[in-house]
């Protein structure tokens, strides 16, 4: 299926690992001009080689933190000064970490915020006007899947990817118009770096017990029905096709990709 992709410059914030590089990459092999991101240069160089290596694709890097205010906006203006213009963001940001009410300070939650959603509607505050400039466009940001069902021990998380979800459906209604949609995807258990090192530990713990690895795990998909964790590349098909014009009467939705986890009807 031609997505209709090909040419379109594609923004994809923190895409240097996890579910950003592998939705940078979509793009790329999708024939998009790409643009990717991280707070640290070294990352996101390598990773802007290795999608030029495997793809045919323009790839611009851009060392930005989704965390400050003046790298976003330097962010949009190196990407449209470089391309000529802007026709997708994808708003994404590492996320916060685990813990539970004893566990952080106001900083702590004033960073959750701060990154993961004022990060989002900075960084889409941004670039709407290049994609109203280009008659039109789509954003599409990465949340969880925590914001269908909280996920236990995520608290913060649980409290920044909410407001991101209303700010989208807010959007949907008044960007409609302008031929902008807006979308959300959350991911659910993935195989990206921080699952890999929970997963590592619960080998260990069950190699210790005289189990295996495949029993490790079978533990850490149990209540996926589809059975297994997700990659990385699953994901970010969605990403890309909620992006591109073959999803054009999509907006204003949020697309869980957690294999079955979340049980709620809507």
């Amino acid at each position: 299926m031609d997505l209709g992709l090909a040419g379109k410059v594609a923004l994809v914030a923190a895409s240097s690992k996890g579910l950003g590089k592998a939705s940078a990459m979509g793009f790329a092999r999708e024939g998009c001009d790409v643009v990717v991101s991280s707070r640290t240069a070294d990352t996101v160089a390598d990773t802007a080689q290795e999608i030029r290596g495997l793809t045919d694709a323009r790839v611009l890097e851009v060392v930005a933190d989704m965390g400050n205010p003046d790298d976003i906006a330097r962010l949009v203006r190196e990407t449209v000064e470089h391309f000529g213009g802007l026709d997708i963001v994808v708003a994404n940001a590492g996320g916060p970490p685990p813990g539970g009410i004893y566990d952080f300070d106001d900083q702590a939650y004033q960073d959750a915020l701060n990154t993961n959603t004022l990060g989002t509607i900075r960084l889409i505050r941004e670039a709407l006007p290049h994609l109203e400039a280009r008659g039109g466009g789509s954003v599409v940001t990465i949340t969880s899947a925590g914001v269908k069902q909280p996920i236990d021990n995520l608290l913060l998380s649980n409290i920044a990817r909410p407001g991101v979800v209303g700010f989208v459906r807010s959007l949907a209604t008044e960007l409609g118009p302008k031929n902008i949609r807006v979308n959300n995807v959350g991911p659910g258990a993935t195989r990206t770096d921080r699952i890999r090192q929970t997963m590592e530990r619960a080998v260990e713990r069950a190699l210790a017990e005289g189990k295996t690895r495949d029993d490790a795990e079978r533990e850490m998909a149990r209540g996926v029905p589809l059975g297994r964790i997700g990659e990385p590349e699953e994901f970010a098909n969605v990403v890309v096709f909620l992006a591109s014009p073959a999803a054009s009467y999509v907006t204003g939705t949020t697309v869980v990709v957690d294999g079955g986890r979340t049980r709620q009807i809507m």
